[in-house]
């Protein structure tokens, strides 16, 4: 339904070493890079992180997320390890298990090194 996700950076290159790391726990790869933008790609979904074409400072939008597929509740946790271990920031409960209209997930969300907020999720789940 999307052709990619994109957040913004005011550092390309720490930006860099800390979406290599969290990306790789959900089978994210770097895809390649310009000189305004990271791209990613698990082969079906793309990913991008640079900075803002108009110039201007880049800032977190208030209520949007963006948020991978992970392949088990393992992943989860290992993005949340890994984003922490990287600078990021835990925010909202610990990874666990989120129930919505759409069902039951098991996910985990990250401040990323400019403040975006990123999500990895698993499910729905089964009873």
């Amino acid at each position: 339904m999307l052709s990619h996700s994109m957040v913004g950076t005011n550092d390309l290159a720490a930006a860099r070493v800390f979406y290599d790391d969290v990306l790789a726990t959900l089978g994210y790869g770097y895809a390649g890079e310009n000189e305004r933008a990271i791209f990613y790609s698990d082969g079906l979904n793309n990913f991008v992180v640079g900075r803002p074409a108009n110039g201007e400072a880049a800032e977190p939008g208030n209520g949007m997320t963006v948020g991978f597929v992970a392949e088990n509740p393992a992943a989860v946790e290992a993005f949340a390890k890994v984003g922490v271990a990287a600078g990021g920031i835990q925010v909202e409960d610990p990874p666990g298990i989120r129930v919505n209209p759409f069902g039951r997930f098991y996910n985990a969300y990250l401040r990323d090194l400019d403040g975006n907020k990123i999500c990895a999720i698993h499910g729905p789940m089964m009873d």
